[in-house]
């Protein structure tokens, strides 16, 4: 147990002593320094030049949403119809059949949004042509939108007074060329040296420890598995995702992998103070994202190794902790960090079952979800948590009887108002899905869909419920990750997810670029005296509480009928 538990503390630490230069390096990159990854200079210009896009082109928060979402509808026709008629394209080896309209629906704007909510098995669901082309294309492009985003965010506080939020496309090729590609590189390089395939053969038989033989399916599965932790999105290109011995084969490479899925979101948060020169901020963010993720941590940790109590009735030792669901060679500590680390980003990789996490287990990483706002995704981590900050600020301000300022800006009713309404948009969106989908359970189990709602959970009561709230959750966030007891692969699941995936992901986008696009037009108000500092362990205090009270007030009613219940119900 001292050397599981030794092993993630280390992953942890390793983890934040890389992040710290990448995010001078992420800084420096944006900010248009010398870097050592210089020499795609000419690769980005003929990127430009083919596309006609003036890099230098100055774009205001209107302009810089604009270019994002255009691009991104473009993506999301060009996935769908890809997927829809993936049998008729090459590289189909195993011969798999092309997805129906609803199931592509929800792939495509899965992946688009950053998301991995595979309603699909992976290796069965999809071709290597889709795999490569649709799944591993969307997960550089929607992890550079993300922090393309954030850096126009960061323009608008970086300047007193400005129209200018930078250039979206510039940003968005830079995120690919100088960070994304060569991370990727490397973190495949190591995977395909310990055992994950890159190659383009089709199934291979395998006699197992027992003598059967089976069909195992392989692919070029490394370079995605890269991308897919190093941007947050997490998409399996085998159905069981990280659990599966050739997507992660050993604790060497587990611990790679979960280096990688909390690796560029700390960065940023660096990089926030190297680009910002408020170096003291990014270290209150940091600290108040830290504290709460060490707290999860502990929690699941400790509950995964005390074991399941319904498992100890049956007279079964846990010497090993809760190991149902879990890979022997990874052990419960470790399964237990990554669920927190894949929860506390928009990652949603697994390896091990969350179906199978103890109950006040499975309700932390619900819970870890519903805030949004731990590191979180590529990007979108930080611009979800800037709402947090803008509400801190306008409360703190009330409280010392001055009008609420944000690094030189006056932040009044219109900001609060937005970000007041995207707090509680995602409440609304996760709890109403939420009710809907027990509705149909309830009144509705023998509407002839694939999945019939009857049909649905193999776990009534306070886990079945768990299950549906943890679906909608998880959609919100763009997560990705479930409780895979849950029957979601007909029309309901794949179009309401759907829709809840799409409002999850370009709110929290929008409403941050209008928040920042309307401050950086104000009158600069430089720092005096009075004024409440935002860098401060105060104000990372309040800004904690905040996150808290918000989460609490909104989420716990929902999380007592599920996770708590089922926890009163074993003790």
């Amino acid at each position: 147990m001292n050397n599981e538990l030794s092993g993630v503390i280390l992953i942890f630490l390793l983890t934040v002593i890389l992040a710290y230069p990448l995010g001078k390096y992420i800084a420096n990159v944006f900010s248009g320094k010398k870097t050592l990854t210089g020499f795609m200079n000419p690769v980005e210009r003929l990127i430009f030049r083919l596309s006609g896009i003036n890099p230098a082109e100055s774009m205001n928060w209107k302009q810089f949403l604009k270019a994002m979402l255009t691009i991104n509808l473009l993506w999301l026709v060009y996935a769908f119809f890809l997927l829809l008629f993936q049998d008729k394209l090459p590289m189909n080896p195993d011969g798999n059949a092309g997805q129906t309209p609803d199931l592509a629906f929800n792939t495509a704007i899965s992946f688009l949004v950053n998301c991995n909510l595979q309603h699909y098995s992976g290796e069965s669901g999809l071709t290597y042509f889709t795999q490569l082309f649709v799944i591993t294309f969307l997960q550089f492009v929607s992890a550079g939108t993300g922090i393309a985003v954030l850096i126009g965010l960061l323009n608008g506080l970086k300047e007193k007074t400005t129209n200018n939020l930078g250039n979206f496309w510039n940003y968005l090729v830079k995120s690919i060329t100088r960070i994304l590609l060569p991370l990727s590189v490397i973190v495949a390089v190591i995977l395909v040296f310990n055992g994950t395939p890159a190659g383009f053969d089709g199934k291979d038989s395998i006699t197992t420890l027992q003598g059967d033989s089976v069909q195992v399916s392989r692919g070029p599965a490394a370079g995605m598995i890269a991308i897919k932790q190093l941007g947050t999105n997490g998409g399996g290109w085998f159905g069981v995702n990280s659990a599966h011995p050739l997507e992660n084969p050993s604790y060497f490479t587990n611990a790679v992998e979960t280096i990688s899925i909390l690796l560029i979101p700390i960065a940023l948060v660096f990089a926030l103070g190297f680009y910002l020169n408020r170096k003291k901020l990014a270290k209150v963010i940091f600290g108040v994202m830290t504290f709460l993720f060490v707290i999860f941590c502990s929690i699941t940790i400790y509950y995964e190794l005390k074991g399941n109590p319904a498992i100890d009735k049956l007279g079964v030792a846990q010497s090993t902790g809760s190991m149902e669901g879990k890979e022997v060679r990874f052990g419960a500590a470790a399964t237990a960090l990554w669920s927190v680390a894949t929860t506390s980003t928009s990652n949603g990789s697994v390896n091990g079952m969350h179906d199978s996490l103890t109950p006040i287990s499975g309700g932390v990483v619900i819970l870890d979800m519903m805030v949004n706002a731990l590191y979180g995704g590529v990007g979108v981590g930080l611009l979800n948590y800037f709402i947090f900050i803008i509400i801190a600020v306008f409360i703190s301000g009330l409280m010392v009887g001055r009008t609420p300022e944000f690094m030189g800006h006056k932040v009044e009713a219109r900001e609060v108002k937005i970000a007041a309404l995207v707090t509680l948009l995602s409440a609304f969106l996760i709890k109403a899905f939420t009710a809907l989908a027990a509705y149909m359970v309830v009144h509705h189990p023998e509407i002839a869909w694939q999945v019939k709602p009857g049909a649905w959970l193999n776990n009534p009561s306070y886990h079945g419920f768990s299950e549906i709230l943890y679906e909608y959750t998880s959609a919100n966030a763009n997560n990705g990750s479930g409780f895979e007891g849950l029957g979601d692969n007909n029309p309901f699941w794949n179009i309401t997810t759907g829709i809840v995936l799409l409002l999850g992901r370009y709110l929290p986008i929008i409403a941050p670029m209008a928040i920042i696009g309307l401050l950086a037009n104000k009158k600069f108000i430089p720092e005096s005296p009075g004024t409440l500092r935002t860098d401060s362990g105060t104000f990372g205090m309040m800004t904690l509480a905040v996150i808290i009270i918000i989460t609490a007030l909104s989420y716990l009613p929902a999380l007592a009928l599920g996770p708590l219940a089922e926890y009163f119900s074993l003790y």
